[in-house]
Parts: structure tokens; sequence; C-alpha cells
């Protein structure tokens, strides 16, 4: 079922990059501490 505006989202990691270091972000660990935005860009950094 897709999600609709002002729908909670499900928790989810993905792997990340700070600077040089890899990391994993997981949604549960801003759940309820602070607001977050979701924006997916894809095909964004794939060559074509």
């Amino acid at each position: 079922m897709p999600l609709k505006v002002g729908d909670m989202a499900p928790d989810f990691e993905l792997p990340a990059v700070e600077g040089e270091r890899p990391l994993v972000v997981r949604m549960r660990e801003y759940r309820g501490k602070q607001n977050v935005v979701l924006a997916f860009h894809p095909l964004d950094w794939t060559p074509t």
C-alpha cells in the first residue's frame, strides 16, 4: 500500500557515506526525536 502525505514512514535502514566514513542511517534513530523529510533521487550519481 503506498504512503500518503502525513503517514508515518516505516522503519528502514540505508547505507550512507559521511565524508569518507561509511555508515547506516536508520529511521528508528530519528522517530519521535525530530522531523524527517524523505527525498529520493532515482539515478543520481549513476553513469549515463
